[in-house]
């Protein structure tokens, strides 16, 4: 129901005043908390008159009492010091807080996210659709089966929808998937599920091949180390824990910035690395073979893909 509202508030949004719905939310909150802080502002200089006149009239009172008041005195003193350890913790808490976050941002990192916080994968997915869609998209993977062949996958419309997809997975007849797949906690991953569901990803990005796709794909022998997905200006990094299922662990977004000091270009060069080594071959969609090229992109040789 409350969906439904929020998507009738949008179009209306949206036909009569020529916004989107999340920009007019945003725009009513700063509105508000500007009045608020002016309304603040004019209640607290009107009541000075008599917060002043107030003061004046009982302050030899108060004082005598609080003179003569040694436990008073000493209680306003202990809370007077706690109160002042507190503000100068939080003083410093805060100081080295914005040190972190200007250090996260000239690093280029916006978002770290967890797969045990609720709502986190649909935000992830959302995110990488805004930056995906109509882009080019680089991605080392495992099987990507998860990624962009089921439905719930995070790529699965991006890569239906992307300009041109540069795609490295598991060689699934290589030992980086077997030893990947024995190290999973999963008792369902096993070396034959991993190979099912590589060829399932080959078979998917054959068919988007047909439909004038351009889709290009390599398949690396040794045992995955990052899970790496560029998207235009952004880059989504994961890692490959032994042990450890993927969805257990945290994913990092980098954003592209003009003083070259955020992280993604280091990710950016790992990719194109691991992309232009003349070990890793790619798979020709036409002929089922891989195909082993030099750095000039020359054919050295081919092989049968089994």
């Amino acid at each position: 129901m409350f969906k439904r509202v929020k998507d009738i508030v949008s179009r209306a949004c949206k036909d009569f005043l020529g916004l989107e719905f999340g920009s007019t939310l945003k725009g009513m909150k700063e509105i508000i908390y500007h009045i608020s802080i002016v309304a603040l502002s004019g209640a607290a200089a009107l009541s000075l008159p008599y917060t002043g006149r107030f003061v004046a009239q009982n302050y030899q009172k108060y004082w005598s009492f609080i003179e003569n008041n040694k436990v008073f005195l000493i209680s306003v003193e202990i809370a007077v010091a706690v109160f002042l350890i507190a503000l100068f913790n939080y003083l410093g808490r805060s100081w080295k807080d914005r040190k972190r976050s200007r250090m996260a941002a000239r690093a280029g990192l916006v978002l770290v996210t967890s797969a045990k916080r609720p709502g986190a994968r649909k935000k992830m997915r959302k995110l990488k659709e805004n930056h995906g869609l109509s882009r080019d998209v680089m991605l080392i993977g495992s099987t990507g089966f998860g990624t962009f062949v089921s439905p719930d996958g995070d790529l699965h419309q991006v890569i239906q929808n992307c300009r041109e997809a540069q795609i490295m997975l598991l060689n699934p007849f290589g030992e980086g998937a077997s030893i990947r797949a024995k190290s999973m906690p999963n008792v369902g991953a096993t070396p034959e599920s991993f190979k099912e569901q590589i060829l399932k990803s080959i078979d998917f990005l054959r068919s988007l091949r047909e439909v004038q796709k351009n889709i290009w794909l390599k398949l690396y022998p040794d045992a995955p180390f990052l899970k790496l997905t560029i998207l235009g200006d952004y880059v989504c990094v994961q890692f490959y824990n032994t042990g450890m299922s993927l969805q257990e662990m945290p994913e990092y977004i980098f954003k592209l910035s003009r003083d070259n000091e955020s992280l993604y270009g280091i990710f950016y060069q790992y990719f194109l690395s691991r992309w232009r080594d003349p070990s890793i071959p790619e798979y020709d969609f036409d002929t089922g073979e891989l195909v082993y090229r030099d750095n000039l992109w020359n054919v050295i040789r081919k092989e049968k893909f089994n």
